[in-house]
């Protein structure tokens, strides 16, 4: 207001000194017309102050006279504002940011326990929609008594454990609610399906085992209590030497069982060993013998191995999976079958190991199971032909730590084949396929 002052003086002084020489009327005039001058420009400079403040986020007039001292100010206070805001926005954004990339569920809520924000792992757990469930309580979303009982009590030392069922899909839920301010809570969602899972696997692979060994322990303990209570006298030797062979099966059953147990313990415990060139054809060879030996003659091979054809790999990992492929082979394929050997490379370059059987074949439901350990289609002919159940997880577990594929195609009562396809970049020597070793797909 001081330039407003000066103004105004240098006026009444200018209109002063002329109202001396042109006389007092010309002086009035002029101070008057000063004043006029003086008002309109004033009411000018209001205006571009008004249109200024109806969007203050530009900056002010460039001049409005005494305006300038009073706008300058607003506007550096403003833009420290905006710039205040901006960062606390930003700050905000990358907690939010932070909080979406949580592995758990993230919902914070009100005094009533009204929904206020979460994340979208808590969207997924625990089936949210933000957009149309924010400010409703959580009680209307989450329906479970036991989860109702868990928030009203507000003893939230432990967590819950919920198993939220929701439209093809079943979620076990570690849920835990703590308050971090007046009136607010967070509630934090854990996805422990995957955990629930595998320690009921443990339980059903413990008991398995438990299951598996109890019956060669009972027909061992039975002979050699046998054995224990009677007389040499009191057997003859075709009686001593059946229970003999029958307490060498059981214990042979054992010492499998324990063996392809040791095998696949340490195919899922240890990391894949640094392949190899393996010859295939000398590890098939020993594995056909394998079998054969097993099948002693009551089947009829057909064998088409490429020598030439290698792969890179782990040769005692190869040879368990081949041996069980066709161990399973002659254990179910009836006498005077046919099982087929095929080991060859594909018109793409991939190596193709192929086991075909004229067998008792399986049954459609059974196959997607056939890999998981103990699964049997049919218990009671798998422990007659002392098969230990767990050849096919042997095998699948190999194929994954090759980048193969295990494929399985079988038909009730009309035989089965099981094939591992290796990719193209395992195969480590290959020539081209000779006269007697056409490709096959």
């Amino acid at each position: 207001m001081n330039k407003t002052h000066s103004t105004l003086l240098v006026l009444a002084v200018g209109a002063w000194l002329l109202g001396l020489w042109l006389g007092p009327t010309t002086g009035w005039a002029i101070f008057a017309l000063g004043l006029l001058l003086m008002v309109l420009i004033s009411g000018h400079q209001l205006q571009q102050i008004n249109r200024w403040v109806r969007n203050v986020h530009q900056p002010p007039p460039a001049s409005v006279g005494p305006w300038d001292h009073i706008l300058a100010p607003i506007y550096r206070q403003l833009k420290q504002n905006r710039l205040q805001i901006h960062q606390l926005k930003s700050q905000v954004d990358a907690i939010i940011m932070a909080a979406e990339a949580l592995p758990d569920g993230t919902l914070t809520l009100d005094e009533d326990f009204r929904i206020q924000w979460c994340n979208q792992t808590a969207s997924t757990h625990l089936g949210l929609n933000l957009a149309t469930d924010r400010n409703h309580p959580i009680f209307h979303i989450v329906r479970h008594p036991e989860f109702i009982h868990y928030v009203q009590s507000k003893k939230w030392d432990d967590s819950l454990l919920l198993q939220n069922h929701q439209p093809g899909q079943q979620r076990s839920l570690l849920i835990h609610i703590s308050q971090y301010g007046i009136g607010q809570y967070i509630l934090v969602s854990r996805d422990i399906t995957q955990l629930e899972r595998l320690e009921r696997a443990r339980k059903d692979f413990v008991a398995n085992v438990s299951h598996e060994l109890r019956t060669p322990l009972t027909v061992l303990y039975g002979f050699i209590e046998t054995l224990h209570e009677t007389s040499i006298d009191e057997l003859d030797q075709s009686q001593r030497q059946e229970y003999l062979r029958l307490m060498m099966e059981q214990a042979e059953h054992m010492r499998a069982l324990v063996s392809d147990l040791l095998t696949l313990s340490a195919l899922e415990s240890t990391p894949g060993n640094e392949h190899v060139p393996v010859a295939v054809g000398s590890v098939l060879q020993q594995a056909i013998q394998q079998g054969q030996a097993l099948s002693q003659g009551r089947h009829h091979f057909h064998i088409e191995i490429d020598d030439r054809l290698n792969v890179m790999g782990a040769e005692t990992e190869l040879s368990s999976a081949f041996s069980n492929l066709i161990n399973n082979a002659v254990r179910y394929t009836p006498k005077g079958g046919k099982i087929t050997i095929y080991w060859q490379q594909t018109a793409a370059g991939e190596a193709l190991f192929k086991v075909k059987d004229s067998g008792i074949g399986i049954a459609p439901e059974d196959i997607p199971r056939l890999t998981e350990r103990f699964y049997r289609a049919d218990r009671a002919r798998s422990r007659a032909t002392g098969g230990t159940g767990l050849g096919l997880a042997i095998a699948k577990h190999v194929a994954a730590r090759h980048q193969a594929h295990l494929a399985i195609h079988s038909e009730l009562n009309r035989g089965s084949c099981f094939s591992l396809r290796f990719p193209a970049h395992h195969v480590a020597h290959a020539t081209q396929p000779g006269p007697n070793t056409t490709p096959i797909d």
